[in-house]
């Protein structure tokens, strides 16, 4: 009978324990200059395409192309937060960067967090959302052609 009480209290204890765990959801607030100066960013991200969070000051928008969003995951296993962070904001960028020439857009702008469809405008910083296995982040912004 003991046996029984204690494996099912251990069961128990374990399955909340693990819910609470997979449950995290961090919310972290990062610049976006940091992604754009990664090694990574410099060779992933040819310069064709400039980015521009909403508020930050912007040359002149000549014409407006349409707007997407770009959502991106990572694995957070054994990675510190920020840097899973930037790791999904440079995916989102690249995801960008490959839309906007398509289109024949130079720049993205009026840039903004969306996670889960909320928008968190900062004229400097994204956000990032850190899990207990996943790290995502989720942009939205306008293609544009931008005077140099």
């Amino acid at each position: 009978m003991f046996k029984k009480l204690a494996l099912a209290a251990g069961t128990a204890l374990i399955a909340a324990s693990s819910g609470a765990a997979l449950a995290r959801d961090s919310v972290l607030h990062l610049p976006l200059a940091d992604v754009l100066e990664m090694p990574e960013a410099k060779s992933q991200l040819d310069g064709s395409v400039r980015f521009f969070l909403a508020g930050a000051p912007t040359p002149a928008v000549q014409s407006r192309l349409g707007s997407d969003t770009s959502n991106k995951k990572t694995n957070g296993v054994g990675k510190d937060d920020a840097q899973a962070c930037r790791w999904a904001a440079l995916s989102a960028l690249v995801s960008f960067q490959k839309s906007a020439k398509e289109r024949g857009a130079n720049a993205i702008v009026d840039l903004v967090s969306y996670y889960r469809k909320t928008e968190y405008k900062d004229a400097a910083l994204y956000e990032c959302h850190a899990g207990g296995v996943v790290v995502g982040v989720a942009l939205k912004g306008e293609y544009a052609k931008i005077g140099q």
